[in-house]
């Protein structure tokens, strides 16, 4: 493969560290049922141990990536456009939320999931400014946005519920894209690894 094609491809999947995304589906997981005061999770301290643990294991998870596949450096193009479209997500976030079902007077105060819908939105802003956008995260974000967008979410605030479909699309999205990548690079083969053939 030549070095043009072996950089392509490395800058295309560099986004692809899937597992990456199981600590922040728990979280998203933990936090609803935190806010639902579910059990030990109603206590704040049991949040932020469960916080500190996610993030350990985030931190593995990388290492396990970083020494399996190697690191991608994106380019300052593509570092530039995350960082607007982290902005971009908050706004999102922010306004979405608002906008659809919040108790202000100018919200439209519909029956839908708007933690569902945001967060459909952030995720795809997201991996389009990445670049990395493929098919299955646009069915599985076009699937959480459409359930939160049914008008089925009368009577208290869905928000949990949004939590927690929002962390199976991270999840599911996550698994698939760890597939995709050892797919499609397979993992590094480094000179300690021939060494034991």
């Amino acid at each position: 493969m030549d070095r043009k094609t072996l950089e392509s491809a490395a800058t295309a999947n560099a986004y692809l560290r899937g597992l990456l995304s199981v600590p922040i589906a728990l979280l998203l997981f933990v936090a609803a049922l935190g806010n639902a005061s579910v059990g030990p999770f109603r206590h704040s301290w049991v949040f932020l141990v469960v916080v500190a643990v996610l993030a350990g294991a985030y931190l593995l998870i990388n290492r396990y990536y970083n020494d399996t596949f190697g690191r991608v450096t994106p380019s300052a193009r593509q570092q530039s456009r995350l960082i607007v479209a982290t902005l971009a997500s908050v706004v999102i976030m922010i306004g979405v939320s608002t906008l659809l079902r919040s108790r202000a007077p100018w919200s439209l105060d519909l029956p839908v999931n708007s933690i569902a819908v945001a967060f459909a939105l952030v995720l795809l802003v997201t991996f389009i400014a990445g670049g990395g956008v493929r098919l299955h995260h646009v069915a599985i974000l076009g699937a959480l946005a459409i359930a939160g967008l049914l008008p089925v979410w009368h009577g208290s605030d869905p928000g949990n519920i949004g939590l927690v479909m929002a962390g199976v699309a991270i999840l599911v999205i996550g698994i698939l894209d760890h597939i995709l990548l050892v797919r499609t690079l397979g993992p590094l083969v480094t000179e300690d690894s021939n060494a034991g053939a």
